[in-house]
């Protein structure tokens, strides 16, 4: 009879799975070694850092002023525990399989190699997009913070944004040195956004009335963004429905706005390998760091929609700022700027590597041309820092992004499906495994989390849709072009037949 980690490994073909053994064996290989360095304080910096950047300064204001008022703090909580259940279940996979990779290597374990193809595919897209995007927010800070009107440049009639460029050669070389390095440089960025945030809340608590919080949710009332065609959510153009703003629809449609503001705690997962007690800290890094930011999310929104009324913050450019000037504060523009500045850094760093952690587990199993998961001597994978830090400057540097950063959302609520049902099924496949945390009241729990995963998707747009889908196409190409015929798991098998 085959042992447990025996069996799902004769699955062949494309729906082959690799063992869980097999994973943590992969990681002893002397050419692509990961450093342990991490702690579950170090994850839980990371956590913070990704989560906590642009969104607590200018998307609170807005979702406040034009979607859901004062609710907007429970809009909050509502995404925090749509978030946190996904989060559970990347805890237990990060305490079972404390590989790098994250849903990449989750999926490679329960679903089979196409799957986790598609799902690293999604990743780089994720990513990569995520970092680029990111950064360019950052440029734009950058010119606020120093006093100069833009940091870009136009080259004939090209607009280079050199700002977001230098951020990310600095933070590839500080990737490339080690990730203890990147995540001091992270503790020292979140101090100073956290300092930032906590001016903001004793300073606006002193402008604080209650009597803006009512009523807590406002009347509904019809939306009036133009939404249609392929630019209406997929949910809208099905069945028709028209999109409304405040009242209880309102503050749903805000719940799945402000999820987004969460995205990114999943990074804390690739980071798992790297980790020196992996089985605890990564459940502990990344549940510590939901809950910090959920707390800071909904004390912002309380104190930002107490110290005017929400009328006030309607409108495309309303940030916490906004409330500030109401009152004559002006100076806290440009402190407010310096906190987006740091957040913004940290999220970058935190992208950064989390894509070439996914690249490079793709890559050690030969899904991508394996000297791509070369360390060497620093126990970094530094030529993969080289070439997605020359990818995402090209894109930070030459690329208007517009509305393809919805693909960033898909890209991540599509991992967070795949990893809740992942948990299900190892459950069942692989009951042996020691799990250092355990999704409680399983299986309701992974449910939920598919379920709400899927009402946030279905709320973007029929245009990120059709972008995703032909992403998809991209990648099915790739692989059986490709990455079918390189695979290692694909050649031990055939080996082993022989």
């Amino acid at each position: 009879m085959p042992t447990p980690a025996e069996t799902p490994r004769r699955r062949g073909g494309v729906f082959r799975t690799k063992s869980v053994e097999q994973s943590i064996l992969d990681t002893d290989e002397p050419d692509s070694k990961l450093r342990k360095d991490l702690t579950a304080w170090d994850l839980t910096i990371f956590g913070v850092a990704v989560v906590v950047g642009a969104g607590i300064f200018t998307l609170t204001a807005r979702t406040a002023g034009n979607v859901a008022g004062p609710s907007v703090s429970l809009a909050f909580v509502f995404a925090a525990i749509a978030c946190g259940l996904t989060a559970v279940c990347y805890a237990e996979f990060a305490s079972t399989v404390p590989v790098a990779g994250s849903a990449y290597t989750y999926s490679y374990a329960t679903f089979g190699e196409l799957v986790a193809w598609i799902i690293g595919w999604d990743l780089i897209l994720e990513f990569a997009l995520a970092a680029s995007v990111v950064a360019k927010g950052w440029s734009q800070y950058l010119g606020t913070v120093f006093g100069f009107e833009s940091a870009t440049v136009q080259l004939g009639s090209i607009t280079f944004d050199w700002g977001a460029v230098s951020l990310l050669a600095v933070l590839g070389v500080l990737l490339a040195v080690g990730t203890k390095v990147s995540s001091r440089v992270s503790a020292i960025a979140v101090a100073i956004k956290l300092g930032v945030i906590a001016l903001v809340l004793v300073l606006g608590v002193t402008y604080f009335k209650a009597s803006n919080l009512s009523p807590y949710i406002p009347p509904s009332q019809p939306a009036d963004d133009g939404a249609s065609g392929l630019h209406q959510s997929l949910f809208s153009f099905v069945t028709g429905a028209g999109d409304s703003s405040f009242g209880w629809y309102g503050l749903l449609a805000a719940a799945s706005l402000v999820f987004f503001a969460f995205i990114g705690f999943d990074v804390v997962a690739t980071a798992a390998e790297e980790t020196k007690n992996p089985q605890k800290a990564v459940p502990r890094g990344i549940l510590g760091s939901l809950l910090i930011v959920t707390v800071l999310y909904v004390a912002v929104t309380l104190v930002l929609t107490g110290m005017v009324p929400y009328t006030e913050l309607a409108g495309e450019n309303a940030t916490l700022a906004t409330a500030f000037a109401i009152h004559g504060v002006d100076w806290a523009k440009t402190v407010i700027s310096i906190g987006a500045l740091a957040g913004l850094t940290t999220v970058v760093m935190v992208l950064f590597l989390g894509q070439t952690r996914v690249l490079f587990a793709m890559a050690r199993d030969g899904l991508l041309p394996r000297w791509l998961a070369h360390t060497g001597t620093r126990g970094t994978p530094v030529r993969l820092t080289v070439i997605v830090g020359i990818v995402c400057c090209v894109l930070a540097g030459f690329v208007d992004f517009g509305t393809l950063e919805e693909m960033v959302n898909i890209g991540t609520l599509f991992a967070f499906v795949l990893v809740s049902v992942g948990v299900l099924i190892l459950r069942r496949t692989r009951p042996d495994l020691p799990r250092g945390f355990r999704v409680p009241l399983v299986p309701l729990i992974p449910i939920l989390a598919v379920a709400a995963c899927l009402w946030l998707m279905v709320n973007l747009s029929v245009e990120t849709w059709l972008r995703f889908l032909i992403w998809m196409a991209l990648g099915f190409v790739i692989y059986f072009a490709y990455s079918r015929h390189h695979s290692l798991l694909g050649k031990q098998q055939t080996v082993a037949k022989d």
